[in-house]
């Protein structure tokens, strides 16, 4: 019992949070009220939420001797001593075999969670060590994610979403990098070497410009008028916000950890929740 604590530390349960691009197909195309259909996107959450703890896990058994010098990072379960290294492979496996189960029955989804299975091994690897390479395997990841509530589930999915989707995951990744970079030298990831600060702040501003581009593209399609009306235009000025906000807090050294960082700033949730209002305004 004494264990559960540092199991569930180290399954990290809120970067979950990152999984909530497998919901955008469902609620782009507003599907939500098809039972079957929602029940096989949760299902795929479900795939993501297992597999990805599996691979934090595997990460960290990896690491776990150069974590335990860092001065943050030792605090973790596995480079603390906290939870046996025999015991985190074994959870790693229960959920290895969970997300399959989740999975079952859907031979896209199994396809697209071993190519994020297979590239997220890599990056812990080796290819975190790569730069630009690094952070584009972050930004598949989330890709990989936005294909499985879409093409798995049987959503068609719009092309500007999806290119809307990897501007705004490699926007995330370089912004990671950025925060990460206001480390002691000591504290930082040895493939930061190679991003100059200014490198980082052009890569920050040609893929959030990209982002606000592709999502006003997609907000002013066709298909997004004929199904959502004007209501996606009216969102625009509230990404572009959002996404100011979190450039701001980035160049503050937040930003390291999306998943908490984006649920800490007060203006970036009352953004989701203008942001919720507009979309969902005509069903209230």
């Amino acid at each position: 019992m004494r264990l559960l604590p540092s199991l569930a530390a180290l399954m990290r349960p809120h970067q979950w949070l990152k999984n909530a691009f497998v919901f955008a197909g469902l609620v782009f195309s507003e599907s939500w009220s098809n039972g079957p259909l929602a029940w096989r996107v949760l299902q795929a959450f479900a795939a993501f939420c297992c597999l990805s703890s599996m691979v934090y896990i595997l990460n960290d058994w990896l690491d776990r001797a150069s974590d335990a010098r860092h001065p943050v990072k030792r605090h973790r379960p596995l480079a603390s001593g906290a939870v046996p290294p025999a015991v985190a492979l074994m959870l790693a496996a229960l959920l290895a075999a969970a997300g399959l189960a989740f999975a079952w029955g859907s031979k896209t989804l199994m396809v697209l969670l071993g190519i994020y299975v297979l590239l997220n091994l890599a990056y812990s690897w080796r290819l975190k060590q790569v730069p630009v390479v690094d952070v584009s395997i972050i930004a598949s990841g989330f890709m990989l994610r936005l294909l499985a509530g879409t093409l798995a589930v049987g959503i068609p999915p719009s092309r500007w979403l999806l290119l809307a989707g990897l501007f705004v995951a490699l926007f995330l990744g370089f912004s990671k990098r950025k925060a990460e970079s206001f480390h002691d030298e000591a504290g930082q990831r040895a493939v930061l070497e190679h991003y100059p600060p200014a490198l980082l702040d052009m890569f920050m501003a040609v893929t959030m410009t990209a982002s606000l581009m592709t999502y006003g593209l997609f907000a002013t399609s066709p298909e997004a008028q004929l199904q959502h009306g004007d209501r996606l235009v009216y969102s625009v000025p509230i990404v572009i916000f959002a996404m100011l906000r979190y450039a701001y807090q980035v160049h503050r050294g937040h930003g390291e950890d999306v998943s908490r960082d984006l649920l800490r700033d007060p203006w970036i949730l009352l953004a989701l929740v203008a942001w919720l209002g507009v979309f969902l305004g005509h069903r209230l």
